[in-house]
């Protein structure tokens, strides 16, 4: 059956961050409320306009009406859908045809995390396998350096090539003021990091940071009103593969080799037409497996795609231009993150890190251990 994606009948009109790397005093809640209220101030709008909400938060399991209640509103639409990092990707397709149904008429996308003025650490998410857990595996590291070490094996993908995507994401760190890492990082230094998972070292990994985001969605008539330019929804697809990574079918095929097919047939664009990609980048290896099955080179070949700064600022394809996951920002689960960059690109309000001329982006998200994998397609008003 032909998917039926409102395409580019809703848009994004307002975003936010707040709190990104360090915001001690603050819950989970405290600080998506006010990404939140600064992302709805943003397109003229306030909590109380809210009629669609849509949240996640980790240490709160009923966080949506948590959430309603935080914010002091009564929204007609709501959901709690939980997915891992990819959980946002999905909260904007169902807003877009929440909202394209007229279920609701401004909806809110909201998350918050205070992982690491609460923990410092990594917080587990994940329940507890009965059959990795014998062996003390170090999750998610273990398993995401489980396909890193497959993708080595399979394809010749050397540790040079997966220091290019950190040395690129801390680059394009440098040209965001909001990022938490910005000193420079040079392939050497990346080489000599302590070795965390074989074959990560410390630098392979995603930054544990507080934070939170917030994206605002109306229908594409009202957008006009309420934003200069706004990032129009023009596709919307996920996949889901596995729970446990032992039960994934090949540790180097994700589902976004499902599911990007599918968005570039609603949005009617393909690979060599999106100007930006922000990927779900919690690990070095997840930039070459994500550009593989979204189609930016075959499969095998994301090392060498990768390679001579080519997804670096100045280089043939933008990718992570806010320094993702591993130098932006990661605060327990980053796929919220990923559209607030892509609007901010094709909203022309990035800075310096600004990519001239974008008017494709994809905004994708991560689920569990490359479990769930969803993406989004925005385009500004030319591309409707």
């Amino acid at each position: 059956m032909t998917e039926r994606f409102p395409r580019g009948r809703t848009a994004i009109v307002g975003s936010a961050t707040f709190g990104c790397g360090a915001a001690p005093g603050f819950s989970s809640m405290e600080l998506a409320h006010q990404a939140s209220v600064l992302a709805l101030a943003s397109a003229g709008l306030k909590p109380s306009d809210v009629d669609g909400l849509f949240v996640a938060i980790t240490d709160d399991a009923l966080s949506g009406l948590t959430f309603a209640e935080t914010l002091g509103i009564h929204p007609r639409f709501l959901d709690n859908n939980r997915t891992g990092g990819s959980s946002f990707q999905v909260h904007a397709m169902l807003a877009a045809m929440a909202l394209d149904a007229g279920l609701c008429d401004v909806a809110l996308i909201a998350y918050g995390s205070n992982q690491r003025s609460s923990s410092g650490k990594l917080v587990q998410a994940s329940r507890p396998s009965p059959w990795e857990s014998p062996y003390r595996p170090l999750r998610p590291i273990s398993s995401y350096a489980l396909a890193a070490a497959r993708h080595m094996h399979l394809y010749g993908t050397t540790r040079q090539q997966l220091g290019a995507v950190a040395v690129a994401a801390r680059q394009w760190a440098q040209l965001n003021p909001e990022a938490f890492s910005r000193e420079p990082l040079s392939l050497e230094d990346y080489l000599a990091a302590r070795l965390v998972a074989d074959p990560f070292g410390v630098r392979d990994c995603c930054l544990v940071t507080d934070g939170a985001a917030a994206v605002v969605m109306t229908r594409a008539d009202r957008a006009r009103d309420l934003c200069a330019r706004p990032a129009y929804v023009l596709a919307g697809a996920q996949a889901t593969t596995h729970r446990e990574i032992a039960s994934m079918a090949d540790l180097t095929v994700t589902g976004l080799a499902e599911a990007a097919p599918r968005a570039y047939a609603q949005a009617g664009v393909k690979p060599r037409d999106i100007d930006v990609v922000e990927i779900y980048d919690a690990f070095t290896i997840n930039t070459l497996l994500f550009l593989e099955d979204l189609g930016f080179c075959a499969k095998g070949e994301g090392g060498a795609f990768v390679e001579g700064g080519r997804i670096a600022p100045g280089g043939a394809l933008a990718v992570n231009t806010n320094g993702g996951g591993l130098s932006c920002v990661h605060p327990g689960m980053y796929g919220l993150f990923t559209i607030v960059e892509a609007a901010r690109q094709l909203g022309g309000a990035a800075g310096e890190r600004q990519v001239a001329g974008a008017r494709l982006a994809i905004a994708q998200g991560n689920g569990g251990e490359l479990s769930h994998e969803a993406l989004l397609i925005l385009g500004t008003e030319e591309t409707l």
